[in-house]
């Protein structure tokens, strides 16, 4: 199944408190059980005016769904091509 990174402008997303991450967290996950096992979220990245998440589901318009009902905005989406780490430059 297809990931995604979902790029979310939120100002000033670094000052969110815990409580207020835990809420959006509570959130999303509301979200995701309402929508079915097709759609997973994997983690999300906090920087100090956006949220990047990354998601595995079977297409865009399934992320965007998400986004309606949870009330999240989206900035942009991209479906990832592949990934690498350290070890990718150790080759075969």
């Amino acid at each position: 199944m297809p990931k995604y990174v979902i790029e979310r402008d939120v100002e000033n997303a670094g000052a969110l408190s815990a409580d207020d991450l835990r809420n959006i967290s509570r959130k999303s996950c509301d979200v995701l059980e309402q929508l079915g096992p097709k759609i997973q979220w994997v983690e999300s990245f906090v920087t100090p005016s956006k949220i990047y998440c990354v998601y595995i589901a079977p297409d865009e318009a399934m992320i965007r769904k998400h986004a309606e009902m949870g009330e999240f905005p989206i900035t942009s989406i991209s479906e990832v091509g592949c990934v690498i780490d350290p070890t990718t430059s150790e080759g075969p």
